[in-house]
C-alpha cells in the first residue's frame, strides 16, 4: 500500500474511532510501528490529527464524541462483584453534607446504591448516576452539561469542561482504562480525558477506583501520574509488579 493511501485509511479511521494506538494501526496496515509513527508525524503536521503519547487524536474528538465499541451497560456487567465491593469501600470515605465528583466509569457509577440515603451533593456528567440518584430524597445532583456519547451515557466536550471549572469539590472519584506500573494512570477516549482531569483540579481529595484487571489496563491517553489521588481503591492486593512507584511517591491502596 502507498503512503499516500495509508495515510488516507488512517485519516478515515481516526475520525470513525476518534483515537487510535500506534500498536493498534500498525497491526490494522500490517506496517512497522515506526513507519506508523512517521505517518502520525506528518498527519499531525497537516493538522487533520493530533499527536498524543502512544497515538493519535481527532483534533474534532472533544466536540464530536467517538464511538464506543462496548456501551455502558455491557462494560458494566463484566467484574460486576468486583466493582461492588470497590464501589462499597469508596462511598464509606464519604463525609456527609459533602460535594462529591463521579466520573463517568462503571465502577464509580456502582457506588450509587450506596449513596441514596446520604444527605451529599453529587456533581457528575454521568446519565447512569444522575438516573440511579435521580429519586434520593437526601441527594442533591449537580449535572454538567454538554454533549451526549449516548453509547456510553455520558456528556462531554467544552461545555462539560467549563461547567467543571465552575465548582469545587470535597472529594472527587475516578476510573481508568488502566494504570502503568509507574503509577501512570491512563485512558482510551480522548474526549473523556479533559474532564476527568478537570475533576482531579477542583476536588480537595481524588479516589482512583480500578478492579485488579486494570493492572497494566489499556489506554495510551494520560489522566495524571498516581501522586494525583489520595487513595486507589481496588479489589486484591497489588504485587510490586503491578505498582513499582518511583522512588519518593506514595499512595494508600485501600481493599474491601
Amino acid at each position: 500500500m502507498l503512503s499516500e493511501e495509508r495515510h488516507r485509511e488512517i485519516l478515515a479511521e481516526v475520525r470513525r474511532r476518534g483515537s487510535a494506538t500506534v500498536t493498534r494501526l500498525s497491526a490494522d496496515f500490517a506496517v512497522s510501528e515506526a513507519t506508523i509513527r512517521r505517518d502520525l508525524d506528518q498527519l499531525s503536521g497537516t493538522g487533520m490529527l493530533r499527536r498524543v503519547r502512544g497515538g493519535v487524536v481527532d483534533p474534532r474528538s472533544g466536540e464530536r464524541p467517538e464511538a464506543d465499541p462496548r456501551d455502558f451497560d455491557l462494560v458494566a456487567s463484566a467484574a460486576a462483584g468486583a466493582k461492588t465491593r470497590i464501589a462499597r469501600r469508596a462511598a464509606g470515605l464519604i463525609e456527609d453534607g459533602e460535594v462529591i465528583a463521579l466520573d463517568i466509569g462503571t465502577t464509580v457509577a456502582a457506588m450509587c446504591p450506596f449513596l441514596r440515603d446520604r444527605p451529599i451533593t453529587v456533581v457528575t456528567s454521568s446519565l447512569a448516576v444522575i438516573r440511579a440518584l435521580a429519586g434520593a430524597p437526601a441527594v442533591d445532583v449537580l449535572v454538567l452539561g454538554g454533549i451526549l456519547r449516548p453509547t456510553y451515557q455520558s456528556m462531554v466536550g467544552s461545555l462539560t469542561e467549563a461547567a467543571l471549572r465552575q465548582v469545587r469539590a470535597d472529594r472527587a472519584f475516578l476510573g481508568a482504562a488502566g494504570v502503568r506500573p509507574d503509577g501512570t494512570v491512563l485512558d482510551s477516549t480522548a474526549s473523556e480525558v479533559p474532564v476527568k482531569r478537570g475533576l482531579l483540579d477542583i476536588a480537595t481529595s481524588s479516589y482512583l477506583l480500578v478492579d485488579h484487571e486494570k493492572f497494566p489496563g489499556s489506554g495510551f491517553l494520560e489522566i495524571g501520574p498516581a501522586s494525583r489521588f489520595a487513595a486507589l481503591v481496588t479489589d486484591r492486593a497489588l504485587s510490586p509488579a503491578d505498582l513499582n512507584l518511583p522512588e519518593g511517591e506514595e499512595l494508600e491502596v485501600l481493599l474491601p
